[in-house]
């Protein structure tokens, strides 16, 4: 008798540890509320993609701040009200893609009206827009989040890594969301598309430890290049994160960074720990790359999720539903 009250109590633990991790989202969620959910996503992105190649840069980076702030929760695409939303905070100033994330939610909402969450068409968009190139999949999206109805630029100061982050910071920041120093090396890949302002890598430029020096890890003609594009104090010009290839998701990232070319801090943090760098290492292979992305995106994606009849389904993402 004992034993089996003690491994219903296990089970139950089991089923609770499941649900904080993102146990209840599943695969196919809309297959008998809204079928052609996913499809409409996939469609809608692709149309946007073709309009613009750097929207997978940016879809996926905004699924990365959104899931670092209250979970994947869709908090991010909310507009301030009387409290300043996450949106608004510094290091969310330069997202965009929103207008492509509200698009999308009006064609669904066409079809399926309060049926499916925010949270969730945005976590698929960033997985579609980047699989344009390959006209596949490139990572599973479970779905079944709801929508969080809280948005707090404190929240986002508070939780997104910096791009100054040291390795020591940038371990802590991924283990307090229940990932690891691996999920950390796998998922900073995502550096191989898209661009960085000037302004978040300038002090490693002109004033790295405060005495008007340049950062000596920092590979010395990648930084004359870097200055030739970015002049002292400029705080609008970007540059590509992966150099010639920003527009191309591959492991190419791990071969720069290893040649000491990672142009934000937190990138060459990863050189300066013996786990991480052997990971960066091993990442150089495309097909690992891949695989271990695949696996890396589906933990973020399902980091602190509202299922069941938390939050709410917003019939528009960008305020609550009233």
């Amino acid at each position: 008798m004992k034993l089996n009250v003690l491994l219903l109590a296990l089970l139950v633990l089991v089923s609770l540890l499941g649900c904080s991790q993102g146990g209840s989202l599943r695969k196919m969620f809309y297959k008998n509320t809204c079928s052609r959910a996913e499809d409409i996503v996939k469609e809608e992105t692709e149309k946007h993609v073709g309009a613009n190649p750097n929207l997978p840069a940016k879809l996926l980076r905004m699924h990365f701040h959104d899931c670092f702030v209250r979970g994947c929760d869709g908090s991010v695409l909310l507009n301030s009200t009387t409290k300043t939303a996450e949106k608004d905070a510094i290091p969310n100033l330069s997202l965009s893609g929103f207008d492509v994330i509200d698009a999308i939610k009006e064609k669904v909402e066409e079809v399926c009206p309060g049926v499916v969450s925010c949270a969730d068409i945005l976590a698929l968009a960033a997985r579609d827009s980047v699989s344009v190139q390959f006209n596949q999949p490139m990572w599973e999206v479970l779905t079944g989040r709801r929508d969080g109805r809280v948005s707090l630029i404190t929240e986002a100061l508070l939780n997104l890594p910096a791009p100054f982050a040291n390795f020591t910071q940038l371990e802590q920041s991924f283990e307090s969301k229940g990932l690891n120093v691996h999920d950390l090396v796998v998922l900073s890949g995502g550096h191989t598309i898209g661009v960085g302002h000037c302004s978040l890598f300038s002090n490693r430029l002109y004033n790295f430890t405060g005495k008007g020096d340049q950062d000596p890890t920092l590979d010395a003609k990648y930084a004359q290049f870097l200055k030739s594009k970015c002049p002292q104090n400029d705080r609008t010009t970007t540059v590509e994160m992966d150099p010639n290839s920003s527009l191309k998701f591959d492991s190419n990232y791990y071969n720069i960074l290893l040649q000491n070319k990672g142009l934000f801090q937190s990138d060459a943090a990863l050189l300066t720990n013996k786990i991480a760098r052997k990971k960066a290492v091993k990442l150089v292979d495309q097909t690992d790359f891949f695989t271990e992305f695949r696996q890396s995106m589906k933990r973020m994606g399902a980091i602190e999720v509202l299922t069941g009849t938390a939050g709410e389904i917003r019939t528009k993402c960008w305020k609550v539903n009233s």
